[in-house]
């Protein structure tokens, strides 16, 4: 959680000293929902997430390093520069993308545990089974998507558990002002699936229904939605300068602050000391500037990168086999109706 909140911190300098563009969308608040969940999970299992996506990138294992220059744009990202902040996406890692749109990580799992499901029943794979989980916010439960896919993994009993992280605002309109039941996790009974609600800013909480809630999908006992309670405590994004939020309910939530609460948790039960959280912070600030100095010093993508992964050519259609850009060649017209 620590290296979730102090990556986020520095990710509004970088971006206020014009290392980063377009738009940045911070996850201040609510790192007991990722760290709960994803710390559970194995490499082998996947996770989707939204465009709030640099902490579960993190929390799945991929390096701050690639994550950060992957902010920078540059060449050295997890998406070598192509991706930017709302798009993470690690295949080593499991890490089937953060989605600009809302909602569109939610098929996608349902795909992932699909496939999981298949390899089990249909090709007799052996091994644990492997879950997927979709992270997504409130505004998405109003979305077609949503239903449609809670309907098909209860129908086909898929491993997968949908996480909806409530943090009461859908950009700039209320929970309450956009929901005729606020209550998104009873939801799920409407489709005869296991649901629960939890506590998003306590992750000892969070871990014990997400423990559940994998151990449900991995046995094959179907999906779970889970909704947790949580709350961001930027804006919607970098451009947002947060004026709709009333003061007293941002207060309400930075006393909650799920980082706070565990150290306190931790120095009550003698479980860890002051120093060694001390040692835990210092430890996080090093791997944070570490990722900043090796982003900053990454080349950016070359131009011959520009078109590829968009065609099915692998080069990218407009590139010749040469690697030179065929709009080059002064015959570039030459054919065209036959292409």
């Amino acid at each position: 959680m620590v290296l979730g909140r102090s990556f986020e911190d520095m990710c509004a300098q970088m971006y206020y000293r014009g290392k980063m563009f377009g738009f940045v969308h911070l996850y201040n608040g609510q790192e007991a929902v990722s760290t709960g969940f994803i710390k559970l999970l194995k490499q082998t299992d996947f996770v989707t997430s939204t465009y709030r996506d640099h902490v579960h990138a993190l929390s799945k294992g991929v390096p701050a390093r690639q994550v950060m220059a992957e902010l920078f744009g540059k060449s050295t990202g997890c998406c070598r520069g192509q991706g930017g902040s709302m798009h993470m996406f690690s295949a080593e890692h499991g890490l089937l993308g953060g989605f600009a749109f809302i909602g569109e990580g939610i098929p996608v799992a349902v795909g992932a545990a699909f496939t999981s499901k298949y390899k089990r029943e249909v090709l007799k794979e052996e091994g644990d089974m492997p879950v997927s989980i979709a992270f997504f916010g409130d505004g998405t439960a109003n979305n077609g998507q949503f239903f449609e896919c809670l309907n098909m993994a209860q129908l086909w009993k898929l491993p997968v558990i949908f996480v909806v992280e409530n943090n009461l605002w859908a950009i700039g309109m209320s929970h309450y002002r956009s929901t005729s039941d606020p209550e998104i996790w009873k939801k799920g009974p409407a489709f005869g699936m296991a649901s629960a609600h939890v506590d998003g800013m306590d992750v000892l909480k969070v871990r014990e229904v997400a423990k559940e809630a994998v151990e449900r999908a991995r046995r094959g006992d179907g999906p779970t939605l889970i909704e947790c309670e949580t709350y961001r405590f930027r804006g919607h994004s970098l451009a947002d300068p947060d004026e709709l939020r009333a003061p007293a309910e941002k207060a309400h939530y930075a006393a909650r602050d799920p980082i706070v609460a565990l150290k306190k948790y931790l120095l009550d039960n003698e479980i860890a000391t002051e120093a060694e959280l001390k040692s835990i912070e210092k430890k996080i600030d090093e791997v944070v500037e570490d990722a900043v100095e090796f982003a900053d010093a990454s080349p950016l993508p070359g131009r011959s990168q520009l078109l590829e992964n968009v065609f099915a050519d692998p080069k990218g259609f407009g590139i010749g086999p040469d690697g030179r850009y065929r709009c080059e060649d002064p015959g570039f017209t030459a054919g065209t109706a036959q292409v």
